[in-house]
């Protein structure tokens, strides 16, 4: 990953959450980064789930109805 550059911004925390943070000396700029980045991840793959849903449906409906393609040639 290459470095992006950085943006100052302002979050709202749990203060006692803060506190502890703080205590165990955690990088809150990475960690809230982190955060973000599992969020944003989460959110395009349940935006791809319910964009693509039809077509997965037709494929699950397709295997259910004919079987795995191929499946002859398994080796398993």
């Amino acid at each position: 990953m290459t470095k992006q550059p950085r943006k100052p911004t302002n979050l709202s925390l749990d203060a006692a959450l803060l506190s502890e943070a703080r205590a165990l000396k955690v990088n809150l700029s990475r960690a809230a980064e982190e955060g973000v980045r599992h969020a944003v991840a989460s959110a395009k793959a349940e935006r791809w789930k319910a964009e693509n849903a039809s077509a997965l449906e037709s494929s699950n409906a397709y295997v259910e109805a004919h079987g795995v393609p191929l499946a002859r040639f398994r080796q398993f």
